[in-house]
């Protein structure tokens, strides 16, 4: 039996349909936390109701009625993990109203993925004033979550085609306010991803051969340690 890894508590923040609980449950499914089985039981529910490109985020909505409303409701408690760490998901909704689920679940976690849509639109929305890509950023850092990552999602989509040009610009901006927040930006890891497609998730992507950093459970690999009061 090996030495038992450390155990750290993931938050997925971002705004709505920035592609969170896809990027999760890829990520889930890849490393861990579920079996074959169950995700191939979730493909053929979601694909009768219309749903396929929610596959992956099905893996997260684990009550019925959730499902059947598109919503991630609940706190979904899963697990998957990386060489050094057993990671727990705390999976933070995106919608407005769930913001209460949202404070419960991120004051419990050691570190933060803020999942950005890099999509011409979608970025600029959860950028702008009201957008959540803001505020929870803000909390996150206000809830003493001090290591975050930034994971630029949707990079495959048709109008981002993959572009360093669009990356560079989203990390120049989101850098920028989350500096302000109170982030130190040279500890924050960027990462150009498709949590649908899979690239930069849990290996290199072929798509992006410009981007050279980690890919995102090798980010994640890379976190300091959590301390623990027992500890």
């Amino acid at each position: 039996m090996g030495k038992a890894k450390q155990h750290v508590n993931l938050v997925v923040i971002g705004h709505v349909d920035a592609g969170k609980s896809t990027t999760t449950g890829h990520l889930i499914y890849k490393c861990g936390g579920i079996d074959k089985r169950t995700i191939e039981k979730f493909e053929k529910e979601a694909a009768e109701l219309g749903k396929g490109s929610f596959k992956y985020a099905w893996v997260l909505d684990k009550l019925k009625a959730e499902r059947e409303r598109g919503i991630t409701i609940d706190i979904a408690l899963w697990k998957f993990e990386s060489p050094r760490f057993d990671f727990t998901v705390i999976d933070a909704p995106g919608h407005r109203d769930f913001i209460k689920n949202m404070i419960t679940g991120t004051s419990q976690a050691d570190v933060a993925i803020l999942v950005v849509d890099s999509s011409t639109g979608g970025f600029e929305a959860g950028i702008a004033k009201d957008g959540q890509t803001r505020e929870h950023a803000l909390l996150a850092f206000t809830l003493g979550i001090q290591q975050i990552i930034v994971a630029v999602n949707k990079m495959d989509d048709k109008s981002t085609m993959y572009s360093e040009a669009r990356f560079k610009e989203i990390v120049t901006e989101v850098s920028s306010y989350l500096a302000k927040v109170g982030f130190k930006p040279k500890k924050i890891k960027f990462v150009p991803i498709s949590g649908w497609a899979g690239d930069n998730m849990i290996d290199k992507s072929t798509n992006m051969p410009w981007y050279k950093g980690p890919y995102l459970l090798e980010a994640l690999d890379e976190i300091k340690p959590p301390k623990r009061p027992s500890e």
